[in-house]
């Protein structure tokens, strides 16, 4: 269910988080495209966040030094990254209105990126919203083999420690699926968000309070095993925290 903006216009911060409020998000025909339309999926990708499959591979692999992830430290070019042809994807939904009012979430503390690195070089990573105690994924990268499940995982583990309630997925594929996400009603997402959002959506649209998520709470964690023998103090990403937030295996 699809709803078009058929005049060029750039979409503001304001109206974009109205839309998400009600459970609607922007989409472009194309990366040159100057306009927008807006979405509403009758069937919506969710990630239950207890409900994250960590598979024996990816928990070796985020317990390895093979990456290093930050996050919010380069947004602009995660979301650049996302907006790249691929052999898979040779166009894009995300366009220039779309990058510029999501940098401009980004320096309100609305936007944020998890990036995952391979020495020096930026491999892969994820950007959304976080509105209330509902995240909404907007984009996932990977230029190397488990990167964006690592960037993934990361995201799952900050939004439980954060007190969020709902992973907002989108759309389901089949990646998103072998990592835990369903497909749910429109009823029963709006249902969600109202919850997440600690009332009706339409009552956060009018500029009601809600409870937030603590997209940084993490940062502030403490590994309960203790540093490693080659750290002085644990780092606001430790690799055990995050496998240990991440409790079911398969």
């Amino acid at each position: 269910m699809t709803q078009r903006i058929d005049r060029p216009e750039e979409i503001d911060p304001e109206l974009v988080l109205r839309a998400y409020a009600m459970g609607v998000f922007p989409m472009a025909d194309h990366r040159t495209a100057d306009s927008v339309y807006w979405v509403e999926p009758k069937l919506r990708g969710v990630m239950p966040l207890n409900g994250f499959h960590l598979s024996r591979s990816l928990r070796k692999t985020i317990l390895s030094d093979r990456f290093r992830v930050t996050v919010d430290t380069a947004f602009a070019q995660i979301i650049r990254l996302c907006a790249e042809s691929a052999a898979d994807r040779p166009d894009t939904w995300i366009s220039g209105p779309i990058e510029r009012v999501f940098m401009e979430l980004h320096r309100r503390g609305f936007a944020h990126s998890v990036e995952v690195w391979e020495g020096d070089r930026l491999v892969g990573g994820l950007y959304g919203l976080a509105l209330g105690r509902a995240f909404f994924g907007e984009s996932m990268v990977t230029r190397v083999r488990d990167a964006s499940k690592v960037a993934f995982a990361h995201l799952v583990a900050r939004l439980k420690a954060g007190g969020f309630a709902l992973l907002d997925c989108q759309f389901q594929t089949a990646h998103l699926q072998s990592l835990g996400a369903v497909e749910i009603p429109r009823d029963d997402y709006v249902a969600l968000l109202g919850g997440a959002l600690g009332e009706s959506a339409g009552g956060l649209a009018l500029g009601s309070p809600v409870v937030e998520g603590d997209f940084g709470a993490l940062d502030g964690a403490e590994d309960p095993l203790g540093p490693t023998p080659t750290e002085t103090v644990p780092g606001p990403l430790s690799r055990k925290v995050i496998a240990q937030l991440l409790v079911h295996t398969s």
